[in-house]
């Protein structure tokens, strides 16, 4: 049986904090450190301009600049799922000027590819978790399953037990539906398409008779009635689809997964430096027009320490390392 990743609600506690103010007013009191010394910071997003974790790095950048009274530059170096930027600030040196704007990958390729030119446990600092980003279970909108239950009686019930799409081999929305395999005992098999566009199409279609895929994918034709949700992948529910349950509230309480963007930096950070990130990130996500943001991404702020954030990492790689195994997940 799949062991439990359960983190304790005070360990990873995602907290939805509306403040009155519309401008972000950061305290850096606390932090002993004159840091940054008014230097420009560079943040590293090791994926191509325009995706969603560029978008969450560059409002990232906005903030920290504000904070910081310095310049913020949001640098693009892609290839290899993630691996070349990380691998750039895994080997920088830990003054606070480099840092690393990542995504779930980071955790994911561990399992898939465990010959990195880096440690991911060893070789950053872990600072922040900016936002989540749940996956959902889909089924067509003419199909007559209306709950997780429902669907996994029925897949059960088929000889061969039926397919699920998703945007491609060893994604979240992917890893989403092994572990869900294995903690149902449903019996699905992975059908990979190149993106979550065509995934889409065909579950609207009912060439596929169910997928798990990102919500912000999803969303539009769930609220068009062209796709039926049954339940989100994530712990809490998402606010921008009221009224979809989880999986965790569906039967299943031991079911978590969800994509996530994540601030790092190089090992060693100071301490005090770690703290004031932190402390910027978290303010930024209870900021009451970066929460809208978020919410119209269908995503949910996160409000971790860099304690529970180092905790939040190391779960989500010990989880996934075994998902990859008992599922028998190759990289393609």
């Amino acid at each position: 049986m799949l062991a439990r990743y359960k983190l304790n609600r005070r360990v990873f506690s995602v907290v939805p904090i509306l403040i009155a103010a519309s401008t972000l007013g950061f305290s850096t009191s606390a932090c002993a450190t004159d840091w940054p010394k008014g230097k420009p910071i560079n943040i590293i997003v090791p994926f191509a301009p325009g995706g969603f974790t560029d978008l969450i790095a560059r409002r990232l950048a906005l903030d920290l600049g504000k904070a910081l009274k310095t310049s913020v530059v949001v640098q693009n170096k892609a290839g290899a799922s993630g691996q070349i930027g990380s691998a750039v600030v895994a080997r920088e040196k830990p003054d606070g000027y480099t840092l690393l704007v990542t995504a779930t990958q980071h955790v994911i390729y561990p399992a898939l590819q465990p010959n990195l030119p880096y440690d991911p446990k060893k070789d950053f600092s872990n600072i922040a978790i900016l936002a989540l980003a749940p996956n959902v279970l889909l089924v067509p909108a003419t199909s007559p399953i209306n709950n997780v239950k429902e669907f996994v009686d029925y897949v059960n019930k088929q000889p061969a037990g039926i397919a699920f799409g998703s945007s491609g081999v060893g994604g979240s929305a992917h890893l989403s539906g092994e572990l869900f395999k294995l903690v149902t005992s449903a019996n699905l098999r992975h059908i990979p398409y190149k993106g979550a566009a065509p995934a889409m199409t065909d579950l609207v279609g009912a060439q596929i008779p169910s997928a798990f895929l990102d919500a912000t994918s999803a969303s539009a034709f769930i609220q068009n009635g062209k796709a039926k949700a049954l339940a989100v992948t994530s712990k809490l529910p998402l606010p921008s689809l009221p009224g979809i349950p989880t999986i965790a509230e569906s039967g299943y309480p031991s079911y978590e997964s969800q994509a996530w963007v994540g601030l790092f930096g190089p090992p060693g950070l100071p301490a005090e430096i770690v703290s004031k990130l932190n402390q910027i990130a978290k303010q930024a996500n209870a900021a009451k027009a970066n929460m809208k943001w978020l919410a119209d991404n269908n995503c949910i702020p996160a409000q971790l320490s860099p304690t529970q954030v180092t905790a939040f990492i190391n779960a989500e790689l010990d989880k996934w390392q075994q998902v990859v195994n008992k599922a028998h997940v190759t990289a393609q």
